[in-house]
């Protein structure tokens, strides 16, 4: 598909803007926008094809889409965050702040646990209905009763939506009641200029199709990681009884993602809505200063792309690296370099942060593929960004 591509590149960035124009014609993207910003100077910032996926109505500069699991790296700002400020301790059991989740054989659950996927809770034996699971109560009653799949801190898996119920309802109560997404857009947004949301307001949803957040296609589920393990993810994704059927089955039927009370919550995990400037904005934040605001200290980010937890990945199958609340690079989530730390989007979106060569990227898009990770549209701009640093 051919396409008019806007936007600008930076001397030396050429290949990006390559890249992205070859994303429309060989790749299939309808709509979509990269932004990268290096030492906390945007170098890249392009868009091209439609607002919509099934619409017209070109994509403009400001155009934002729902980006999936690429919510989990923002969110994962916030303990991280609490924990610099001396709020959080992220050794302490998460029932030294949420007493009700003791309960279940969860007591030696840590917080560190939550953040690195090895909590034990990526399933819920009772899935929660969308209605249910848009109500800011009952997803972290339903994790507080749950019992561990797993010995917490034994073993590690994607925790596909549990991890929004849990790291909400820890930063509620460490901050006196204050959800994710009032944090995220009081203490990060504001204060960045992002084009960034975890619970979209009402002024920036209008009505009908006319609001500057895109409509995004819905594909099923399934597939994802050109990997090739003893057993794939989809073929485990196809048994109704595997961790990893019943991790992205934790809230049944999954909501309609362009429903506009979907996009008005806040699930940490998987709703948040952002432009790519507002991602790579964000994650340049994390390294160094944007416009005289740095989020992270040196210690933090070390934390943040310090592994955690490698190996065979007990819901998504394949081999998974995580930090504290962030994908780390490698084969499942391929980034710039070994010291990138970030979080991809299940369908397509992408955010990172590389400290070594002081990149942040943003990708996001309306068509959703059948991916987990490792979309190729977003591997072949990371794969030009590189070439582009040489």
């Amino acid at each position: 598909m051919d396409v008019d591509v806007h936007g600008t590149v930076a001397e030396g960035f050429e290949p990006v803007r390559d890249a992205f124009v070859r994303n429309f014609a060989a790749l299939g993207d309808r709509g979509a926008a990269v932004a990268v910003y290096r030492d906390g100077n945007k170098v890249v910032d392009l868009w091209g094809g439609t607002k919509d996926i099934d619409g017209t109505e070109p994509w403009a500069r400001g155009t934002a889409q729902v980006v999936r699991s690429a919510t989990k790296g923002v969110a994962a700002a916030v303990p991280l965050l609490l924990h610099q400020r001396g709020e959080l301790d992220l050794d302490a059991p998460v029932g030294e702040y949420w007493p009700e989740f003791k309960a279940s054989g969860k007591e030696r659950v840590l917080v560190r646990h939550v953040l690195n996927h090895r909590a034990g809770l990526p399933v819920l034996d009772r899935p929660l209905t969308p209605e249910d699971a848009l109500d800011p109560l009952r997803g972290p009653e339903a994790v507080a009763a749950q019992a561990p799949v797993w010995e917490p801190g034994t073993d590690h898996g994607y925790h596909a939506l549990t991890y929004g119920w849990l790291v909400d309802e820890l930063v509620r109560r460490v901050t006196g009641g204050r959800s994710t997404g009032e944090w995220i857009a009081s203490e990060i947004a504001r204060p960045l200029g992002l084009d960034l949301w975890l619970g979209l307001p009402p002024a920036e949803e209008a009505a009908g199709r006319t609001g500057r957040v895109g409509r995004v296609d819905d594909p099923e589920p399934s597939g994802g990681l050109r990997l090739r393990p003893k057993r794939s993810v989809t073929e485990a994704y196809q048994d109704s009884d595997s961790l990893t059927r019943r991790a992205f089955a934790a809230i049944t039927p999954f909501p309609d993602q362009n429903d506009p009370a979907y996009r008005a919550a806040a699930l940490p995990a998987t709703n948040g809505i952002a432009t790519a400037d507002g991602l790579a904005r964000f994650y340049a934040s994390l390294i160094g200063e944007v416009d005289g605001v740095r989020l992270f200290d040196r210690a933090t980010v070390e934390r943040a792309r310090a592994e955690e937890s490698a190996g065979p990945d007990r819901v998504l199958v394949v081999n998974t690296r995580f930090g504290l609340g962030y994908m780390l690079h490698g084969s499942a989530s391929p980034f710039l370099s070994a010291g990138s730390f970030g979080h991809p989007g299940r369908g397509g979106a992408l955010g990172f942060a590389d400290p070594d060569t002081g990149i942040a990227f943003g990708y996001v898009t309306n068509g959703f593929r059948k991916t987990v990770t490792a979309d190729p549209r977003a591997q072949a701009l990371v794969r030009a960004v590189r070439a582009a640093l040489g």
